[in-house]
């Protein structure tokens, strides 16, 4: 308990000093922690996948279409339970800056491989039945005020025109980590427009999406797949629901990188700044130290001393930072709009930051417990102004 009050005292004992490094670890704490977030919200798509989905798209580039035929033979493969379809519609709301998702579906059986979408029942339904009906995502519905009944106007751009779609439900997601900033409409009322205008690219679908019995087969449906359009003349390439969103992120791999290299080398910043702090510390006090040790006081408790001083103030700087990065993430989150469909603080990130915190602690107090320990007392006490 003593020693408890005098680590306290210890730390206290230079407010200005005491007050900047806590602050720098704040900021250090905080910002490694929203870097994280960032990298977290990269990979969201693909930590929300489903192990028993499937997605098949064209072997060459997910630019090239799949055949509308292509269905019924997947829906034959053993092992296959459910075959749905959508494409990439790209259009855009209002101007440019306003970019979401919008996919053209199948219908039922889209929804039904997704069940972390829920959609009230009459919303399903007023959906099924309006050929130009269209589901939007909460978060897509609060950041543009989408609202039952209302008319969503959208420019195509690979799919060209004036397209206009009626909000027939707004879903939610079933978990925090459900991607609600998606507009979703139906295939047929796309491929119908196309077969007036552009019946060359009518009939044809962007990817498949095959719902499995059991995530064990999935590299032997896959196969089984991808071997049933060999040699056609749009051949497949088979992946599991993981797979596909991943590589969308390697597309950005070397940001990702850029991003994990900055939040670590701010704890390295903040580690040079800790340690300076200690050193200075056990060098004002050195001839404490030597007067403990004539007293009896072992080199032991003389490392506990300023051990426990550097993580006292690293982790109650990180404790700080921990708190402040719940509002800044929202903040940042509200900021971005539907940039991140998924922005939220993971437990993972927490314990990081107080692992950071913990090492940046033990390590700023090596080299000053070291020298504590070893100090001499005639040389600590000739020190004595």
């Amino acid at each position: 308990m003593q020693t408890s009050r005098l680590i306290v005292r210890n730390a206290l004992r230079h407010k200005l000093r005491t007050i900047l490094t806590v602050a720098g670890l704040v900021v250090a704490t905080l910002a490694f922690g929203l870097l994280q977030t960032v990298v977290k919200a990269w990979y969201a798509g693909a930590d929300a996948a489903s192990n028993t989905t499937l997605v098949t798209r064209n072997a060459i580039s997910l630019v090239f279409a799949l055949p509308i035929s292509y269905a019924a033979k997947i829906r034959a493969v053993d092992g296959v339970t459910r075959v749905a379809y959508a494409n990439w519609f790209g259009g855009i709301y209002q101007e440019p800056k306003n970019f979401f998702p919008q996919l053209a579906i199948s219908g039922a059986n889209y929804l039904d491989i997704y069940p972390d979408f829920v959609l009230p029942e009459d919303q399903r339904k007023a959906f099924l039945r309006d050929r130009k009906g269209a589901l939007v995502g909460r978060k897509l519905a609060d950041e543009y005020h989408f609202k039952i009944g209302d008319v969503i106007p959208l420019r195509g751009t690979i799919f060209p025109g004036q397209w206009e779609f009626v909000v027939r439900g707004i879903y939610d997601g079933r978990q925090s980590s459900t991607v609600t900033t998606q507009m979703f409409f139906h295939w047929d009322y796309l491929n119908e427009s196309l077969l007036k205008t552009a019946p060359r690219r009518a009939n044809q679908v962007g990817v498949y999406v095959v719902q499995i019995r059991s995530p064990e087969h999935a590299a032997a449906v896959s196969a089984a797949i991808d071997a049933s359009f060999s040699n056609s003349l749009a051949e497949t390439l088979t992946e599991t629901e993981k797979a596909f969103q991943l590589s969308f992120v390697s597309m950005s791999d070397a940001i990702v990188v850029a991003i994990r290299l900055v939040s670590f080398v701010v704890i390295l910043i903040i580690m040079a700044v800790m340690a300076n702090t200690m050193a200075m510390s056990a060098r004002e006090r050195l001839s404490e130290y030597a007067t403990l040790k004539a007293l009896g006081f072992g080199p032991g408790f003389l490392a506990r001393l300023i051990v426990g001083e550097s993580l006292l103030l690293s982790l109650f700087g990180a404790a700080l930072g921990a708190a402040l990065l719940f509002p800044v993430t929202a903040a940042f989150a509200a900021r971005m709009g539907t940039i991140f469909p998924v922005f939220e603080v993971a437990p993972g990130t927490l314990l990081m930051q107080f692992g950071a915190a913990l090492a940046v602690g033990l390590v700023a107090a090596a080299a000053p417990a070291l020298r504590a320990a070893r100090v001499n007392i005639a040389e600590g006490l000739r020190s004595v102004a």
